[in-house]
């Protein structure tokens, strides 16, 4: 398959994954075999961007800012993220239960990709893996305490862009559920949809800070500490699983600024209790087959995305 072509897919894919509640465009950013030279390509746009135009012109430049990568895969997200935002919330409502099932299988398969991709052990990597769950624990708690202290819709959009694009640079951390706990997930994609320029401007905003400082703060770690940053990453994708595990029970919740309501707390419940407490059908068959089906997808590409780096190691880079 053209490289492009490839690129724009996998972008498409990342873009399909961002506008869900639960699944990270880095996770298949991952899966997918492009996770570090996306992080290292974002890092790239910055002042040593002007640099490389001045030294060597507009070919520099392209090079330098890797377009021939960055071009196709902007265009996948963009396109997949415009176009997924009516299906995404017409799932939400009506399908919700598959929707879950589906994206937690997606999720529990990119656990075994990424540690299928740590290159040595040390026991000192403990330490990061449960960094990395306890700030998947953490982090949707305190998104409500920051909503609230930012009055200001701007300042809020602003800062939610942020630390969602932020997120969703990491696989297994959820930027549109870090929105959702903080009110913003319904207003943001209203506005993707009927094309608010206004608030996709203050969005936009946050979302380039976030993009500027964290890429480089992640850039560096893979680079320095390889392994112990996937045991991080790992942590943060087990961390994610029970919030994104089918049957369960809302028990604490908050409205947030436009009156949606922000879930705060979850119990989760085996499919008898929860046909029991909601009077509805638990699904057990499709939910297990749409688990197994995102397991097999991730694995399968994951899989694929290996054997494709092997050659492209025996063959050198493409063009």
């Amino acid at each position: 398959m053209n490289r492009h072509l490839s690129v724009f897919l996998k972008g498409a894919g990342m873009g399909a994954a961002d506008g869900v509640p639960g699944i990270s465009g880095g996770t298949i950013a991952f899966v997918t075999g492009i996770y570090e030279e996306f992080i290292h390509t974002i890092k790239q746009f910055g002042p040593s961007a002007f640099t490389a135009w001045r030294q060597g012109g507009w070919m520099a430049l392209y090079g330098h800012l890797n377009l021939a990568f960055a071009i196709p895969l902007g265009l996948g997200i963009v396109t997949s993220l415009f176009s997924i935002a009516h299906l995404v919330t017409w799932l939400m409502a009506e399908h919700a239960l598959l929707l879950d099932a589906f994206i937690f299988g997606l999720v529990f398969a990119s656990v075994l990709v990424v540690m299928g991709d740590v290159r040595e052990w040390r026991w000192w990597h403990l330490l990061p893996l449960l960094s990395g769950l306890m700030l998947a624990k953490l982090l949707p708690a305190l998104m409500p305490f920051i909503s609230s202290v930012l009055n200001a819709e701007a300042a809020l959009l602003i800062v939610g862009g942020a630390i969602a694009i932020s997120a969703m640079l990491l696989p297994g951390v959820s930027g549109t559920f870090l929105l959702l706990t903080m009110g913003l997930y319904g207003r943001v994609m209203e506005g993707i949809k009927t094309l608010d320029l206004v608030l996709m401007l203050q969005f936009g905003m946050g979302c380039i800070i976030g993009l500027f400082f964290f890429s480089r703060l992640l850039s560096w770690l893979l680079r320095q500490y390889y392994t112990a940053t996937l045991q991080l990453v790992v942590g943060f994708i087990l961390g994610s699983l029970p919030l994104l595990w089918p049957w369960r029970e809302l028990t604490s919740y908050r409205l947030g600024p436009d009156g949606q309501m922000v879930p705060l707390a979850y119990r989760y419940l085996t499919p008898g209790d929860y046909t029991r407490l909601t009077a509805e059908s638990a699904q057990l068959l499709p939910v297990l087959a749409l688990m197994l089906a995102g397991l097999v997808i991730v694995l399968a590409v994951g899989r694929s995305a290996r054997k494709q780096a092997r050659t492209q190691q025996k063959d050198g880079p493409h063009a």
